[in-house]
């Protein structure tokens, strides 16, 4: 009862009267909502899926501001790996309008609206594909957690010789980490924001043609929903000389620490 309250309550802040009656009228007649939000950490409004996962994504990102970083180098290259309609990396376009921002979002649905949202920024490179420790085809799975939770997994062949299940999405590309650097001709990453539902244990499994060219990582750990992305994580990230923790997310830097944030 507490958490349906507090999901309402959430909402309520980031719609506002107008927004929910909007969307309990979408609720009811089976339709989309889109809600459009006007706030000044944006240049442009923001489209919001009402009554879905977009809401406190949004809130985490531009109330709470979890990928905050006071007094940080303006950083040159951002990746937002896990890049969902658009929203972290309107966050950053703003804070540091002279970076070149990667944005990566495997599911459909996600990235009509992230194409969208980036549109008006022209810093913003969106890129269909799901990061991953290979360059191939792999599956995408809806698990039920709304908008934000879309998961990936190996197994091309199985996925294609077997009857899609409600759960599943059909497959994306996998690109890896050395190979955005590649195809984007980049030197170097200074923010490499993740956020990729359990696929960082595969991505941290070998960090070897990279690592050394990542400055900043911010991550959110899914222990929950894939044991081991915890150890796969730490265990590939070697030679970070800081680290703390903002809202969801572990940070790791080479040139900052939490005492300047």
């Amino acid at each position: 009862m507490f958490e349906a309250l507090s999901r309402i309550a959430n909402y309520f802040r980031v719609l506002g009267p107008k927004g929910i009656l909007s969307s309990l009228s979408a609720c009811i007649l089976k339709k989309d909502t889109y809600i459009e939000k006007h706030i000044g950490d944006a240049a442009h409004p923001i489209r919001l899926r009402a009554m879905t996962s977009d809401v406190p994504t949004f809130r985490q990102i531009f109330i709470y501001r979890e990928y905050e970083l006071h007094d940080y180098p303006a950083p040159e290259i951002i990746i937002d790996a896990g890049a969902n309609i658009g929203l972290a990396s309107i966050f950053f376009a703003n804070k540091y309008p002279g970076a070149k921002i990667i944005a990566i979002e495997p599911e459909e649905s996600n990235f009509i609206l992230l194409r969208e949202n980036t549109a008006n920024y022209p810093n913003i490179h969106p890129l269909q594909a799901a990061l991953w420790n290979t360059n191939e085809k792999i599956s995408l799975v809806d698990p039920g957690l709304g908008k934000w939770g879309f998961m990936t997994e190996s197994g091309e062949e199985d996925a294609l010789n077997r009857e899609h299940s409600p759960g599943e999405h059909g497959q994306v590309e996998g690109i890896t980490v050395d190979k955005i650097l590649e195809d984007f001709q980049l030197e170097h990453i200074d923010l490499l924001k993740i956020d990729i539902e359990g696929a960082e244990k595969e991505v941290f499994a070998d960090t070897s043609n990279w690592l050394d060219k990542v400055d900043t990582i911010i991550v959110e750990l899914h222990e929950r929903m894939k044991p081991g992305c915890t150890r796969s994580f730490y265990q590939g990230t070697p030679g970070f000389t800081n680290e703390w923790t903002q809202g969801e997310n572990v940070y790791l830097s080479r040139c900052h620490s939490e005492e300047s944030t």
